[in-house]
């Protein structure tokens, strides 16, 4: 295990961007929302920037750059629910799996870590994106952006999760691809490792000063992880 691990008892993954990339669907029912519309429809480069702050926000983006200006609250609720009609439709069918997730998810519990998952992401895709995906089983808990009060980058979620598991904060690590992962981290008092090629709204992760900047997932499970640096 990454030596940055040692000792700590829980271990939360972000999902998007982290240990799938959801944006190949993500994209297809956003433009299916706003050719609903009579808006035209985003390219999924688009789509790739503004995922991260959870699904309301991203339709708000999404609006805001077709019509030029901000959406009236009538048709951002019309358009948040047929997002989510459009994506419950398919959550899976062209996300794939980040290379090492499975293998990462496994070595993690056979060395005994708790992990739980925290995503902005609405809570009722979850289960299902991981059912299919096999890795249902290696979360004690996952939360979504809709399942407390606050979401990422808030610590709200992260200090759940402790508390639910009685682990202080500072024997907890928090993964994810974005600024929202990092923040929250720092906020919870968890030690944060962050992966490059997620969605940070086309900003490099680095700029976010993570406590470990990986290559790759694999390197969370390498003892000396040569491509693994720790953030200044």
């Amino acid at each position: 295990m990454h030596a940055q691990l040692k000792d700590k008892q829980l271990l939360a993954f972000d999902l998007d961007g982290t240990l799938i990339d959801s944006v190949p669907d993500l994209a297809v029912a956003v433009q299916k929302t706003l050719a609903g519309e009579g808006l035209a429809p985003p390219q999924q480069t688009h789509v790739r920037d503004w995922v991260g702050n959870g699904a309301p926000v991203l339709i708000e983006r999404a609006l805001s750059w077709a019509l030029g200006k901000s959406p009236n609250a009538t048709l951002n609720a019309r358009a948040y629910d047929a997002f989510l009609s459009h994506y419950s439709q398919a959550p899976d069918h062209l996300t794939r799996l980040y290379p090492g997730a499975l293998e990462v998810l496994e070595a993690v519990r056979a060395a005994g870590l708790r992990q739980v998952l925290i995503t902005n992401k609405p809570e009722r895709f979850i289960m299902p994106i991981l059912q299919h995906f096999a890795m249902l089983e290696y979360f004690d808990l996952y939360l979504g952006g809709d399942s407390l009060t606050q979401k990422k980058p808030h610590p709200l979620p992260l200090l759940h999760a402790a508390k639910t598991y009685g682990v202080s904060p500072a024997d907890c690590a928090m993964v994810g691809d974005s600024r929202h992962d990092v923040g929250a981290g720092k906020a919870a008092g968890f030690t944060t490792f962050a992966l490059p090629g997620g969605y940070n709204h086309g900003e490099p992760i680095a700029l976010t000063a993570p406590d470990v900047l990986l290559d790759s997932l694999f390197d969370l499970i390498a003892e000396t992880p040569c491509a693994t640096r720790t953030a200044r």
